[in-house]
């Protein structure tokens, strides 16, 4: 029998669509991807596979979770089985600098940002900002990691000379302008089948401590099992939300075979628009979502369920 396959390293973060998987009688199964085996000869059983790798695997001891997913991913798309967010969702979810060109190929603006490995070139690179506020981030991460905001380069020599100084798991460290908000928020976007399905807006005012451009630990805060804020209205959905970028975002994820995604932007004080993450590891907040009656993961399993009755059918008629 076909089934839903759901590929990941962690298991709060696929409770809550499991749950929905099983509201809706969805067959699906749970591949948990921490060490294991690909064998190449073989043949993939039938059904859909969706991947929710993280690029933050490394942070709950899986550090080599992404790279066994590239290799399962790949023997899936060898033998033609339908991968949601497949081979090249997981190279942007990894790498923020491809990420970046990929935004600024289809016309979206990103910050200004010089990738480093290596603290003098750190040092180097945050000298081209003049005087300007910067920020530090981690080229694969999720979680904030690695994110820091500096108002001079003695503050980061002194970081990175530090205790606290966290070493990227790849080397690559970002250095990039501080964007200021207009308002002390950020937005975030979510998809689901490559369609916008919802904008939430994050109050950054209270509890980003470093970065309101970054969010600082918006995976977590988007994950209904991470910290609750005790802002109740930090995440609010936003009502009718409409924006040119929206096209833009879509166009990204048609054109990299995306279906699901939260893609995040930060608008400044004079009304300019930088996005400076895609997330193809989603998670939705659900005290914002019972107050708008939005459902993201409900959304995402009804999605789910369309793709595998479609490809059942498909394969019926073989």
């Amino acid at each position: 029998m076909s089934k839903i396959y759901v590929i990941h390293e962690n298991e709060e973060w696929t409770e809550h669509l499991f749950k929905r998987l099983e509201e809706l009688h969805l067959p699906y199964e749970d591949w948990f991807i921490e060490k294991g085996k690909v064998d190449l000869q073989s043949i993939p059983p039938e059904g859909i596979f969706y991947s929710r790798m993280s690029a933050s695997s490394h942070t709950r001891g899986h550090r080599y979770s992404p790279e066994l997913t590239s290799a399962l991913l790949e023997w899936l798309e060898f033998h033609g089985r339908e991968v949601i967010n497949g081979t090249r969702a997981l190279q942007l979810e990894v790498s923020k600098v491809r990420q970046y060109f990929e935004l600024e190929k289809y016309g979206i603006k990103t910050p200004k940002t010089i990738a480093a490995i290596g603290k003098e070139e750190m040092i180097k690179a945050a000298e081209s900002f003049q005087g300007e506020k910067f920020i530090t981030k981690h080229n694969r991460a999720g979680k904030g990691l690695g994110v820091q905001l500096f108002s001079s380069i003695e503050a980061l020599r002194n970081y990175i000379e530090g205790e606290t100084f966290e070493e990227p798991v790849d080397g690559i460290t970002l250095v990039q302008e501080y964007i200021e908000s207009k308002d002390s928020s950020i937005t975030r976007c979510e998809f689901i089948g490559g369609k916008f399905h919802y904008a939430v807006r994050v109050d950054t005012s209270d509890g980003f401590q470093l970065c309101p451009a970054d969010a600082c630990t918006i995976d977590d805060l988007f994950c209904p099992v991470g910290e609750e804020s005790t802002n109740p209205s930090k995440f609010t959905i936003l009502e009718d939300f409409h924006h040119p970028i929206l096209e833009k975002y879509e166009g990204v994820l048609a054109e990299n075979g995306i279906q699901v995604a939260g893609i995040e932007f930060i608008e400044d004080k004079r009304g300019e628009i930088f996005t400076y993450d895609m997330n193809t590891n989603t998670n939705y907040n659900s005290d914002a979502e019972a107050k708008a009656g939005k459902y993201g993961m409900l959304k995402l399993a009804e999605f789910l369920g369309e793709r595998l009755e479609i490809v059942s059918g498909s394969t019926s008629v073989k």
